[in-house]
């Protein structure tokens, strides 16, 4: 994937998430941040499991994606100690 591909799964996972794990936006530019970084946990995550990790712009991978920023999201709030 290139990383135009990376920056919009990355915004699109990192929203889902932030509408998870706290119900508003963290801003754009942090809800790509851990969109992106999300995408990569989730990528080792599922990859750790035996399942296929991010595989390109698709379903599967922005899934894959929110799982993993929903767990960054909440240990981003766990260590920053704001409130989720």
């Amino acid at each position: 994937m290139n990383v135009f591909a990376w920056i919009i799964l990355g915004l699109i996972a990192g929203f889902i998430g932030s509408k998870i794990v706290n119900k508003s936006g963290s801003g754009m530019i942090m809800d790509i941040a851990l969109g992106v970084v999300g995408a990569i946990v989730g990528g080792v995550i599922f990859n750790f499991f035996g399942a296929a990790g991010v595989t390109g712009l698709n379903i599967w991978s922005l899934l894959v994606s929110v799982i993993g920023a929903v767990v960054v999201l909440w240990l981003y709030h766990a260590v920053s100690g704001r409130r989720a």
